[in-house]
């Protein structure tokens, strides 16, 4: 005689068989009797079968296949900036034993700016993020020109601007039949143009003495600065036309057209004049290497 406890498990496994077999079974589950569910038989009616990988192709249906991005770097926030930095670092990696030439000796590149930059990879680059790619240009830019490989000049090549501004050469300013040197300075919104000529050192500024246009000893001084920087204030005569502005705007005018002017006739105090003392020197040395003079 059975227990209570194996009595109870078989009535409760008859239940189950019978509840199955009144559901919408597969073929397979209804045609065969109910058996204990440790057996094989049921398993294998109820698991997938099995593949046969000599005729399966796994290739055969594609069509919901996810698309591998080309680029390691599609799902972040800039993924063309992105390659393109990692493009650059690989090049400093490959390149960084390459002889090098000092900073001021390099060749002189335009590079793009960030709202071009922008513009052309199509996204938002932050201001910092693009120092980064600057910074390594600048670095790869001071390899010696002779071991820039084709690949180091192709990539540079992307990310300079279409015209250079510094392979534009201005004209030579020349001395002319009378021995003149013409200089043009701006300042502000004052204008003068400047009429160098070897002399005994006199001046004139629209027909008139200096002293009778200029009141202020500063003015004055800056002017003539420099003829009077390089020692040459009793060798040239000056003739100069100023206009717009204020006093000190036509001043400093007048000493960037006189240096220029100077330069014509000595080419080789440029340096001194960029090394002179005077409180507008900054401003008189920018202009001077602006002018390409």
């Amino acid at each position: 005689m059975r227990s209570t406890p194996s009595l109870l498990f078989s009535l409760r496994v008859d239940l189950l068989c019978a509840q199955s077999q009144s559901r919408k079974l597969p073929p397979a589950l209804r045609s065969s009797p109910c058996r204990h569910f440790t057996t094989t038989h049921q398993r294998s009616a109820i698991a997938a079968p099995e593949i046969d990988f000599n005729t399966h192709n796994p290739l055969a249906n594609t069509q919901s296949a996810r698309v591998v991005p080309a680029s390691p770097s599609y799902f972040t926030g800039s993924p063309q900036f992105t390659d393109n930095l990692i493009s650059l670092q690989h090049l400093l990696r490959k390149y960084q034993a390459l002889p090098t030439v000092p900073p001021g000796q390099a060749p002189r590149v335009a590079w793009r700016t960030l709202s071009q930059y922008r513009l052309f990879v199509g996204e938002p680059v932050r201001a910092s993020k693009y120092h980064q790619l600057i910074e390594i240009l600048k670095r790869l830019n001071q390899i010696h020109p002779s071991f820039v490989y084709p690949d180091l000049r192709g990539t540079m090549q992307i990310y300079k601007r279409d015209i250079n501004p510094h392979d534009v050469q201005r004209k030579p300013t020349l001395i002319d039949e009378h021995g003149r040197a013409v200089g043009v300075g701006r300042r502000k919104s004052s204008r003068a143009k400047v009429y160098l000529v070897h002399g005994e050192g006199e001046v004139l500024v629209n027909g008139k003495n200096i002293n009778n246009v200029f009141g202020r000893i500063h003015d004055r001084e800056s002017a003539l600065w420099a003829l009077k920087a390089t020692g040459r204030m009793d060798k040239y005569n000056v003739w100069a036309l100023v206009s717009g502005g204020g006093t000190t705007g036509q001043a400093e005018a007048l000493t960037l057209g006189t240096a220029k002017a100077l330069i014509v006739h000595e080419p080789a105090l440029k340096p001194a004049l960029r090394r002179g003392k005077l409180p507008d020197s900054t401003f008189l040395a920018v202009s001077l290497r602006e002018s390409h003079c």
